[in-house]
């Protein structure tokens, strides 16, 4: 017969091997387009391109998987400033649509595009801090099926 381990485990920040990630310090440091690990290195090589690694620290970039999340946050962003704005304006003014149109349709190209990079940059320092997808130190080869 087997014998059933009773006893409980709690897990806290303790209790995961490996150097400590605060999650708010990664994404303002990514956020500032910066390393999330050392917050000196640059994080991007272009204006929306990863870069492959951290010149300070030599934190491996390439793991990220940023994909859509940045337009989808900044779209979300972007609209919950311009929409009541908007809302407002025609509600109380009621301004010709020509020059509605020539104040919002710049001001959300402006925003949506400085916003871009900043937001993608917090989504891999997310990313990092949670060790999502290959920021986890342990290879593949080493977590068990069971785990």
């Amino acid at each position: 017969m087997e014998t059933v381990n009773t006893t409980t485990t709690v897990w806290t920040r303790d209790t995961v091997k490996g150097e400590k990630r605060d999650l708010w310090t990664a994404m303002k440091r990514g956020f500032r387009c910066r390393c999330p690990r050392c917050g000196e290195g640059k994080l991007f090589s272009a204006f929306l391109k990863v870069g492959t690694n951290c010149s300070v620290c030599g934190l491996d970039y390439t793991p990220h998987r940023a994909d859509d999340l940045p337009a989808y946050l900044v779209i979300i962003i972007v609209g919950h400033i311009v929409i009541p704005v908007v809302l407002w304006i025609e509600t109380n003014y009621s301004p010709a649509v020509w020059l509605q149109l020539s104040i919002y349709l710049p001001f959300t190209f402006i925003a949506s595009l400085s916003l871009l990079q900043p937001v993608k940059g917090a989504v891999v320092g997310f990313q990092w801090a949670l060790r999502m997808h290959g920021f986890d130190e342990n290879a593949a080869s080493e977590i068990h099926p069971s785990s």
